[in-house]
């Protein structure tokens, strides 16, 4: 009972991510840009970064060392999903407001990304 609970919280999660509090500007990735992330690290202002390998693994590294993993997908409203080893999963979504990068929660918060 318990394996099939888990995935029906996981695509329960997924759906909820269809509406997302865009500011003027904002302009989603595209398909192409988000098939892009394979093999790419991005890292934060607060020295996080996220990982995204060919094949779908995902790994989320903490400025202190620390490391979540898990893997990522794709949705169909663009947005970026992961699904952590520990059970927890989001999705996030990445636009361009002029020519900065930032990610976009589930909650709305912003989280811009470095450029160097």
């Amino acid at each position: 009972m318990t394996r099939f609970l888990i995935p029906a919280l996981f695509v329960a999660s997924f759906a909820y991510a269809a509406d997302w509090p865009l500011k003027s500007g904002d302009t989603p990735l595209t398909s192409a840009e988000l098939d892009a992330l394979a093999g790419q690290t991005i890292t934060f202002y607060d020295d996080g970064q996220a990982k995204f390998s060919a094949g779908g693994a995902y790994s989320y590294t903490y400025a202190s060392g620390d490391s979540a993993f898990g893997t990522y997908s794709i949705s169909k409203d663009g947005s970026v999903c992961i699904a952590y080893r520990n059970g927890f999963s989001r999705c996030d979504l990445y636009v361009r407001s002029g020519e900065r990068l930032i990610l976009i929660d589930q909650k709305g918060d912003r989280y811009p990304v470095r450029s160097d």
